[in-house]
């Protein structure tokens, strides 16, 4: 009951946080688009949609996805994201990555990589967990991990309440590495070089009607961060 109650509060965040990337996505028939951990390419599709482009470009490190997104029309290319870019300077009107920075050990490499394959003036969407969301404090305060956090790249374990707790990864590549905070996604993009750091929050998992106003007016601690900034 427990889990089925938690995975059902995660999906609708899900879907609010996807709902915030459509919702800092610009028009533009002609931009050239790179999804950073493409996956299978259905929400790369969904993203190109969004923008009205057909040149849709991909980074992606698992054989099974890659082929099921070249399928579905997407030019991915098999990368590592911890390492460069296999893309020219300049060549990229909007750069997306959604739940992927998290699991990278070298974080600035990758948004060196990001500012590098930009044009000038143009934009990336980065969407990650956030650290200080209420429940992964609410986690830490009963002295457990946080949801957000892990600490084998194996299995899931330290969070007795996760849905999760005691599964086992089905991949190591998703273990989750850097969890970054509302304050310090928009820092650490401004050191980089970024200019404009929008950040929209998305999901509270205590959010009951009484408090609603005050969750809506609260992006520093929902489950999921989004920030849009301009080389």
């Amino acid at each position: 009951m427990l889990k089925s109650f938690m995975i059902g509060l995660h999906d609708k965040s899900v879907e609010y946080n996807q709902k915030n990337i459509f919702s800092l996505l610009e028009k533009d028939p002609e931009a050239k688009l790179l999804d950073l951990g493409c996956d299978e390419g259905s929400f790369t599709l969904q993203i190109a949609n969004k923008i009205g482009t057909k040149y849709i470009y991909g980074i992606e490190i698992v054989d099974e996805r890659i082929r099921k997104a070249k399928n579905k029309g997407v030019k991915v290319s098999k990368s590592d994201l911890n390492k460069k870019f296999p893309f020219k300077d300049n060549f990229f009107d909007v750069v997306h990555a959604n739940q992927v920075i998290e699991h990278l050990i070298d974080v600035d490499l990758f948004a060196e990589e990001i500012y590098r394959v930009l044009k000038p003036n143009d934009y990336a969407i980065i969407s990650t967990e956030n650290l200080s969301s209420w429940h992964n404090l609410f986690a830490l305060f009963l002295g457990y991990q946080a949801f957000s956090q892990h600490i084998s790249s194996k299995y899931y374990i330290g969070n007795p309440v996760s849905p999760h707790q005691g599964e086992r990864f089905d991949l190591k590549s998703w273990t989750h590495i850097k969890i970054f905070t509302y304050k310090g996604l928009k820092e650490f993009f401004k050191v980089h070089n970024f200019k404009n750091g929008k950040i929209l929050g998305a999901g509270h998992y205590i959010s009951l009607n009484l408090f609603s106003l005050f969750l809506i007016l609260d992006p520093l601690h929902t489950h999921f961060i989004t920030v849009k900034v301009r080389k």
